[in-house]
């Protein structure tokens, strides 16, 4: 190593701190010439004129430097750039303050996704000025006071509060970032499940948010009630949406809410389309367990769909059309705190026979007089069916505290067919109605900081009308009318970072009318049964300080009374505790643990009427229990699940157990020796769900499965024990969706074993001829089963965009691919030659759809 010698290394050494030192003065003299104050220096020396200023306001205040000579230009500039009054006193002397107010702009972003944030409220606390940011996050306000302060509030994120001065001055406007509210149980943990727009929520429920929604095989629009059906644990056996089975249970066991109003009726075309319009549709919650206190009724499970409730300032839109219907949407605002949203859909049937009306025509009228006059040729046949349904809604913003909501929903469907006969004279007019009107409001309250909270009331009437009229002589006249009052009260107060609680008071009145009414022979039927309800509910939300345990955990109490029933001159009153509980906790960062148990119970049930009563249609009749004939339904379930989350791949394993009693066999669709007898049973599901996905930013592929034992008991049925009329074992789904710049696919395969069905004896033991009329002899029920289900699908979407800023989107779509033949159903009838017919209902063919939408 070579030696230094101390005369070098002082040399060195004052080189060094020389060289330093000019570094130092030369970056305080680049700093000096962007500071305001030096500038001023400047100025005076260079027009010879003085400035008069308090050092405090200009010192932190920094400028780049005018590109003119012209003094006068100068100044302009700068009060522009810093918001600073300048007053020139004479030729030469000058007064520079800070102005009482400014102007202020910014981005308002959600710092976990980086994504700016539409509608949040931004308030000028000692004012009355508010306002909300536009659809890119962006604020902005003038004149207003330079000390004043701002609240930014949202919900999900934590409110956030900032002086007006930090925000001038900004050129860019500023970026500000909300923090997500984290003791809140709904934070979401897996942003992308299956699809975009489906995230799995910390409490095991599934959102729906339709604006990202990507794709499903099968689907080219958003279907509310088809896209539930991909998620483990839920199917519809029927191949329909009116009918949707949540972990065993029927579709008159699931509570159906559209913006807090309790839904009867779901579908279109006797099932096939959902009834809910997608495209205003903000979020849709699907919740299967662990139900927030705050629900009531749904043994089997929740879906709730909240229409858009933000007002936008700006007016958008779209339509669109498939080969089943077309549609429209719009929001319109009238002011920063008023704004009008609407849709309508109507059906094309009634005049352009397409392909995918054509096969949905065959599935529902596979067995029907439709369909089995129309080979016949002096049979002249008449039918016309079509469907619509509107929606309305008004939002008002009474204050960024206060926040009103008017909602009105519309759904019809009309079925009319006629036939005649020129060799018999034979006249038939056949009619079917069914409609749901509805109408509700809610006024949202933001108290202080801790307290918030939600009224809601609603009415909602549901209609069926089926009329069949022979030769001007016969007619049959069926309605079936549920009309319900209803409003709830619900508070939220938050103790602290980790403690919630909730409160909420709930009542309803249902009341449902059943008419029957046949000329020949004479006999008429009315009965009218009113239930009300009193409903209590309260609940503690729990997150640790570490995000490690989330947990809910309360209970419902409600008073049930029946005024007097028609039928049975009794009336009857309960009292049913519900305690609810659902429990999240994180062993590692990978690795999340849940357990959830609930109790319900609900009054309202289903009778299903056999196929060939009318037009061969299933038609199915709402009834309130009497707790004599048709108890009240009661359930209770657990489930206990592990999940791995690691961003790309999420595998999830959930076992559960559902009991539910009080149950008739006129509400389970039965088609054997036991459908008219109305025995009173129960049944039980033990099942175990799994979910593996993979997932990249442009692919996901998952494959889930579902196994279940689903049995019945009925003590007055030999034997006392068999499966369900839906008991599937077996259900699997493997699908996957690509997403590259802007086409989206989709395909999938579904899979299911054998629906249970029972067949009649054989030999000369399987008709009954004692009786009068002759019945069948069935076998021990539902002890043989359909072949499996297998069903391929596909679907692709094409999106592009115009210079005029509207975007358009193209769609195709095949259902079963494949054109197999999959048997849904299989009963038996005796003919008119006292011979056994077997009836098959068939699933949907190869099924081609086409869509073109615009939105703007």
């Amino acid at each position: 190593m070579p030696k230094i010698h101390l005369k070098n290394f002082g040399i060195l050494v004052l080189f060094l701190l020389f060289a330093g030192s000019y570094i130092a003065k030369a970056q305080d003299i680049s700093a000096e010439s962007n500071s305001l104050v030096f500038y001023f220096l400047q100025l005076e020396k260079k027009f010879d004129v003085k400035f008069s200023f308090v050092d405090e306001d200009l010192k932190s205040l920094t400028i780049a430097i005018p590109k003119t000579e012209s003094l006068k230009e100068i100044l302009i500039q700068i009060e522009k750039a810093t918001q600073l009054k300048i007053k020139k006193l004479n030729n030469r002397y000058y007064t520079i303050t800070k102005s009482t107010t400014v102007d202020i702009c910014a981005y308002i972003f959600d710092n976990y996704q980086n994504n700016t944030i539409s509608g949040v409220s931004i308030e000028v606390l000692g004012s009355k000025i508010a306002i909300t940011t536009d659809s890119l996050g962006l604020f902005s306000l003038t004149n207003i006071p330079r000390k004043s302060n701002l609240r930014i509030r949202h919900l999900g994120f934590k409110t956030k509060f900032i002086n007006a001065e930090e925000l001038a001055n900004q050129t860019p406007c500023k970026i500000i970032s909300l923090s997500e509210f984290h003791q809140e149980l709904d934070e979401v943990i897996l942003y992308k499940f299956l699809t975009t727009g489906l995230s799995k929520q910390q409490d095991g429920s599934i959102t729906l948010n339709i604006e990202d929604f990507g794709i499903l095989p099968g689907l080219i629009e958003p279907d509310i009630l088809q896209t539930v059906q991909a998620l483990p644990g839920i199917k519809s056996i029927d191949e329909t949406v009116s009918d949707i089975n949540i972990r065993g249970g029927t579709n008159d066991q699931n509570l159906i809410l559209w913006d807090g109003i309790k839904m009867y009726q779901s579908g279109h075309f006797f099932g096939l389309i959902s009834a809910f319009n997608p495209y205003l549709t903000d979020k849709v919650t699907i919740i299967k367990n662990g139900t927030s206190a705050m629900y009531g009724d749904g043994i089997s499970g929740v879906i709730s769909m909240q229409s858009k409730n933000e007002i936008s300032n700006s007016i958008f839109g779209g339509a669109g059309f498939n080969l089943i219907s077309g549609d429209a949407y719009g929001h319109i605002p009238f002011s920063n705190k008023l704004a009008f949203q609407f849709s309508g859909r109507r059906s094309i049937t009634d005049f352009l026979n397409t392909p995918t009306y054509s096969s949905f025509f065959d599935k529902v009228f596979q067995d029907s007089a439709i369909k089995s006059t129309s080979s016949t040729n002096d049979i002249v046949q008449n039918d016309g069916f079509y469907f619509y349904d509107f929606t309305a809604k008004l939002l008002y913003d009474i204050s960024t505290q206060q926040k009103i909501r008017l909602s009105f929903i519309s759904i019809n469907n009309t079925l009319e067919y006629s036939e005649s006969s020129n060799n018999t004279n034979r006249e038939i007019l056949s009619t079917l109605n069914q409609t749901n009107l509805s109408f509700g409001g809610s006024l949202e309250s933001d108290w202080n900081e801790n307290f918030t909270t939600f009224f809601n009331a609603y009415y909602t009437q549901y209609n069926l009308d089926a009329n069949n009229v022979f030769n001007d002589v016969q007619q049959l006249y069926q309605h079936n009318q549920v009309f319900e009052t209803a409003f709830k009260l619900h508070s939220n107060y938050q103790f602290s970072n980790t403690i919630n609680w909730n409160n909420g008071y709930q009542f309803s009145e249902i009341g449902i009318t059943n008419i029957a009414d046949v000329t020949q022979p004479p006999y008429v039927s009315k009965i009218k049964d009113v239930i009300r309800s009193h409903s209590i509910f309260s609940e503690i939300q729990y997150n640790s300080s570490n995000n490690k345990l989330k947990a809910r955990f309360g209970g419902r109490l409600n008073l049930i009374h029946n005024l007097e029933s028609p039928v049975t001159q009794k009336s009857f009153t309960e009292f049913i505790p519900e305690p609810r509980l659902n429990l999240t906790y994180k062993i590692t960062d990978l690795v999340t643990a849940e357990l959830q148990g609930e109790f319900k119970n609900q009054t309202t049930n289903q009778v299903i009427d056999l196929e060939q009563n009318f037009l061969g249609i299933e038609k199915r009749r709402w009834i309130l229990s009497d707790n004599d004939s048709l108890p009240i339904t009661r359930s209770k379930q657990i489930a206990l699940g592990v999940n791995y989350d690691k961003k790309d791949i999420y595998i999830g394993l959930e076992g559960f157990y559902k009991e539910v009693t009080g149950i008739s066999t006129a509400t389970q669709g039965f088609q054997n020796q036991n459908q008219f007898n109305g025995e009173i049973g129960k049944y039980d599901v033990t099942g175990i769900e799994f979910l593996i996905n993979k997932k990249t930013a442009s692919f996901s592929t998952w494959l889930s499965y579902t196994y279940s034992i689903n049995e019945y008991t009925f003590k007055d049925i030999t034997p006392s024990q068999f499966p369900n009329n839906i008991g599937i074992k077996h259900l699997a789904t493997l699908a996957s969706t690509y997403t590259y710049k802007n086409i989206k696919v989709g395909v999938g395969l579904n899979y299911r074993s054998g629906k249970p069905y029972t067949k009649p004896q054989e030999g000369e033991n399987a008709i009954n001829t004692l009786n009068f009329p002759n019945t069948i002899n069935y076998t021990n029920p539902n002890s043989s089963l359909l072949p499996y289900y297998l069903r391929a699908d596909a679907s692709v979407i094409y999106n592009f965009n115009t210079t005029s800023n509207i975007k358009y989107s193209l769609g195709v779509s095949v259902l079963n691919i494949l054109n197999r033949n999959n048997i849904l159903k299989t009963y038996y009838r005796l003919n008119e030659d006292n011979e056994i017919e077997t009836i098959e209902t068939a699933s949907l063919d190869l099924t081609p759809n086409f869509s073109f939408r615009m939105r703007f």
